[in-house]
């Protein structure tokens, strides 16, 4: 699966690049079938605290799956963006084996 990681208006460190790019590699064990994940990291310019946003997309065949989270760290909103992956990803196994 190809993996492509944005940052928008800031460079993030190779700590956080790493990061993601592991948990990235998990979730692409659930669905073999993943063809490309693009995710992107963007700083709110709000005033509230929790203002680190992950956005990913991942591209399977014949659909495409999104993800959106905001959180305090980028870490815990790329964690909550995969979780809410995971359980798509879940749900369109359970409708590929009911027909």
């Amino acid at each position: 699966m190809d993996i492509q990681i944005h940052s928008l208006k800031f460079n993030a460190d190779k700590k956080l690049l790493d990061f993601i790019q592991a948990k990235m590699q998990k979730l692409a064990q659930l669905n073999e079938s993943m063809i490309r994940a693009e995710v992107f990291l963007r700083l709110d310019k709000s005033n509230v605290q929790a203002n680190k946003i992950t956005e990913i997309k991942v591209e399977m065949p014949r659909t495409s799956l999104f993800a959106k989270k905001q959180c305090k760290s980028f870490e815990e909103a790329t964690d909550q963006a995969i979780d809410a992956l995971k359980k798509q990803i879940t749900r369109q196994k359970e409708k590929i084996r009911k027909v």
